[in-house]
């Protein structure tokens, strides 16, 4: 057991490692993890090699903890991976397409990877016209946007069907201002992002008002999807406390 923690904590120390090289953020929770790991098989080895016992009390309680915390972490994940199983309904009204980072004029890859399955949405739902959500940031040449429209009318879509919203700076933003340019929060609408962001995307937008909204899962980069997923657990939880799904 002591050898299986420290184990493990090894191989979040690499992730981390691996992680933090590749500039993403909260990678720490990696590192924290890895701690955590190290140190309990640490104490669980020298424990049992020098025959010391905690007490029961304290056992019950740490378990009962433990317990709860993984139940909780288990069931929120269990949301987000609904979400990521999530089947587009066709014929939409609009579908909404969430920025996220664009360097210089070019679409970061998870930004591509929605505008790829944008793209495959499109061409199969004629008559659905899509919302680019997505402002400015300050390493951006160009709005996210823009970077979008672009991407889309030259994967063959017809401008008349792509609207851009260039205001927003977060997922909160998109959806209340793609409701604007929508303006009508009872539209058959489906969100268009990262798998993993599914679940937490479609929350935010019912509650803002939206009616008839559903997820769009595209596909995410497999090498960083475990760090995406347990990174999504936090948010979802922040979400929740601050109230806004």
């Amino acid at each position: 057991m002591s050898i299986g923690l420290i184990i493990l904590g090894i191989l979040c120390l690499a992730y981390y490692i691996f992680l933090w090289t590749h500039g993403l953020d909260f990678s720490i929770v990696w590192l924290c993890c890895a701690a955590a790991l190290i140190c309990g098989g640490l104490i669980r080895s020298y424990m049992h090699r020098h025959e010391l016992h905690l007490p029961g009390a304290v056992k019950v309680t740490g378990g009962i903890i433990i317990t709860i915390g993984i139940i909780f972490f288990v069931v929120v994940e269990g949301m987000i991976f609904h979400g990521m199983m999530r089947k587009a309904d066709s014929n939409l009204n609009y579908i909404i397409v969430l920025g996220a980072q664009v360097r210089g004029e070019t679409p970061s890859k998870a930004l591509r990877k929605r505008l790829e399955r944008a793209a495959v949405y499109l061409k199969e739902n004629p008559d659905t016209r899509a919302v680019l959500s997505g402002g400015q940031g300050r390493d951006e040449i160009i709005t996210e946007a823009e970077a979008m429209y672009r991407y889309l009318k030259n994967a063959g879509i017809a401008e008349e069907r792509l609207i851009k919203e260039e205001n927003s700076t977060n997922t909160e933003e998109n959806l209340r201002y793609s409701a604007e340019m929508i303006g009508d929060k009872s539209a058959r609408t489906g969100v268009v992002t990262n798998n993993f962001h599914v679940f937490r995307a479609v929350e935010l937008a019912k509650k803002q008002g939206y009616t008839n909204v559903s997820g769009i899962p595209a596909k995410s980069d497999p090498v960083n999807q475990p760090h995406y997923i347990v990174r999504e657990f936090f948010a979802v939880v922040k979400e929740k406390i601050v109230g806004n799904i």
